[in-house]
């Protein structure tokens, strides 16, 4: 590998950096993405069955919040209603759009990146091959014969960008779909866990007596 690396000239040094950052953006993103540090199977049970009778201390919401990214995200409705027990259900329901919000942030953190050099790796292994090119067919004399093997092997060494851009561009794309369906499959976790939980906390919640209608019209 080092050999063909020096064969292919200074084209071939981006796409050595882009392996080297896509691989870490992977393992990076397959760590940080495991379902016990993003949305535990049953943790939407233990918000209920701790929140079944009254609301919890700080310090249980404290703890929520770090056990998981879904955790962070109970955590802010269950602070929303403590801190405002007249809160109203619209209330509620934005306060967990907004942590989903940062959420999904901190779930496509790099994916960005991956995706560029997914999309940008063939482009630059195909630079690589016409500067390549260039540098044969310049260094051939214009009045002098030209050696078919030599043009052949130097063709085949121009080719070695191409081939490394596509090394580094199918797994970065393959692994950015699979990052991405993951993801999606989080958010509907998230989304119908909330779903569910919104109107359990709106238990707790003040309901403000209606106004008479003649209070109302005075």
């Amino acid at each position: 590998m080092l050999s063909i690396i020096q064969a292919a000239g200074w084209p071939i040094w981006p796409l050595v950096l882009c392996s080297i950052a896509a691989l870490t953006i992977i393992i990076e993103r397959l760590f940080s993405l495991r379902a016990s540090l993003i949305a535990p199977a049953n943790l939407l049970d233990e918000v209920l069955g701790v929140t079944r009778s009254s609301l919890p201390g700080s310090d249980v919401v404290n703890k929520l919040a770090e056990n998981s990214l879904l955790g962070g995200v109970f955590a802010t409705g269950l602070r929303s209603v403590i801190a405002e027990p007249r809160i109203t259900e619209d209330a509620v329901r934005q306060s967990f759009e907004s942590a989903g919000r940062i959420a999904l942030h901190r779930l496509e953190r790099y994916l960005n990146t991956l995706g560029t050099i997914a999309a940008a790796a063939p482009l630059l292994g195909l630079f690589g091959t016409v500067i390549g090119m260039i540098e044969i067919f310049g260094s051939q004399a214009p009045t002098g014969g030209t050696n078919p093997q030599q043009l052949a092997h130097g063709i085949s060494i121009a080719l070695y960008n191409t081939a490394f851009g596509l090394m580094i561009a199918i797994p970065s794309l393959m692994f950015y779909r699979y990052f991405r369906g993951r993801i999606d499959e989080y958010l509907l976790t998230m989304e119908l866990a909330t779903e569910r939980l919104v109107p359990h906390l709106m238990r707790f919640a003040v309901r403000t007596p209606p106004i008479p209608a003649s209070e109302a019209t005075a």
